[in-house]
């Protein structure tokens, strides 16, 4: 794993810190109210609650919120492989597929276990110099625990010259 690892972890886990992060750098998901649960090497939860803001005509959730917390999800695995990383590793994201399955009304929590399978394409892409690229599912349930969507997004990483 990353040896700064648990430096990024520390910042991003940190609430004030993260909010402050999100509203300079991220600003649509700092409005949008998304939360991280959970982080670590391994898995990644992000939950977002419904409300006025980030609804649709429908009212239920906008499905550009519920893409912004699957892709957080699984984002926040890979910058915490890449940050501070030398060589330096870029990503980017070049795949999404998403499944809506029910009706977003309430908080949704989405849900990433890719961590290993990101970490094994960075190592990767350092040791050849070639990119590498791992798609990555994020499962949205709601809070009675039933499956509301599905995502995956692909990511590239590749090395800085």
């Amino acid at each position: 794993m990353n040896p700064n690892f648990p430096q990024f972890k520390a910042q991003i886990t940190n609430a004030v810190k993260f909010r402050f992060f999100m509203l300079q750098r991220l600003p649509a998901a700092f409005f949008a109210g998304l939360r991280i649960q959970y982080f670590d090497e391994h898995k990644a939860v992000v939950r977002v609650k419904h409300k006025w803001f980030n609804q649709n005509p429908f009212r239920s959730m906008y499905f550009a919120i519920q893409s912004m917390a699957a892709e957080m999800s699984t984002g926040l695995l890979g910058f915490g492989q890449v940050y501070h990383r030398d060589p330096a590793v870029s990503m980017l994201v070049v795949g999404l597929e998403a499944t809506f399955l029910k009706k977003v009304v309430d908080t949704v929590t989405f849900t990433c276990l890719d961590g290993d399978n990101i970490h094994n394409a960075i190592e990767t892409a350092i040791q050849t110099g070639e990119a590498q690229t791992v798609a990555c599912r994020s499962s949205g349930t709601n809070e009675a625990g039933e499956a509301v969507a599905e995502f995956i997004i692909t990511w590239s990483f590749k090395t800085r010259k």
